[in-house]
């Protein structure tokens, strides 16, 4: 998560002018307790992206709901795969990493099919043809991405 010194600033953490105890704009004094405390600056929010039926997404979003962790999810069968998420996903994960060669719909694909997946290109247009094919869950929060069950990795996601 992202932190940004207040020093030189001159804000409060939602953008505010700092005001003195009498109520101008002056800056806070050097010794002040509020000169150089540090405020969040991360807006990202974690998504999931799935299946509700799947069993690895299902593990994720329980375990998101006993750690507290808000986040949104993204249904690939009823909102699609969006694209500019995949491209993302194929660049910070690989697309030997996203395509799922151990699931029934991997095996339910001809010969054919399976054998023309061989690159990114190919691994995008069949994952954007198939959305079932992509290994789940997807997790993702900002650019970064977490593909499969991990929990280890989703509490380095948000620094939980």
């Amino acid at each position: 998560m992202g932190f940004s010194l207040m020093q030189g600033r001159h804000q409060t953490h939602d953008g505010q002018p700092v005001r003195s105890a009498g109520g101008s704009k002056a800056p806070p004094e050097a010794g002040s307790s509020i000169w150089g405390m540090m405020w969040p600056m991360s807006t990202s929010r974690i998504t999931i992206y799935g299946i509700p039926n799947c069993d690895s997404v299902k593990k994720a979003r329980v375990w998101m709901k006993d750690h507290q962790v808000d986040h949104d999810f993204h249904d690939f069968k009823k909102q699609g795969v969006p694209e500019a998420a995949l491209d993302t996903w194929l660049d910070q994960a690989g697309w030997e990493t996203l395509v799922n060669r151990k699931g029934t719909t991997w095996r339910q694909l001809d010969a054919a099919t399976q054998a023309a997946v061989v690159d990114r290109a190919s691994a995008r247009r069949q994952l954007l043809a198939t959305p079932s094919l992509i290994k789940r869950p997807v997790v993702t929060c900002g650019r970064q991405v977490v593909v499969g069950v991990n929990p280890d990795a989703w509490q380095t996601v948000k620094g939980l």
